[in-house]
């Protein structure tokens, strides 16, 4: 059964405490649906093309379905509330190859 991946790209992020309170319900939203952490959050980017040199996570779950229903899941929806108003990201679930 192939992979699901969470792919989040952060174009700016203005004032990076303001997303503390997302990323700690986040955090646990994940965990609890089984997602581990892969990249992000620190890591180096070298972005190419239209690429965006900032902020980009990604989070393996063990099928697409699970990735699904994590960031349809209450704790999730729950950690969304918590993003700032005006806060920008590009957001894809994606499945893996095999």
């Amino acid at each position: 059964m192939p992979k699901g991946y969470w792919v989040s790209v952060y174009p700016t992020i203005e004032d990076p405490e303001r997303l503390d309170a997302y990323n700690k319900l986040a955090g646990l939203a994940v965990a609890g649906a089984g997602g581990r952490l892969l990249a992000g959050i620190g890591g180096r980017v070298e972005a190419h093309e239209a690429g965006i040199a900032e902020r980009v996570v990604l989070i393996e779950f063990d099928s697409f379905e699970q990735a699904v229903a994590a960031r349809a899941s209450a704790a999730y929806q729950k950690a969304l509330a918590e993003l700032p108003d005006g806060f920008e990201r590009d957001f894809r679930i994606v499945e893996g190859l095999g």
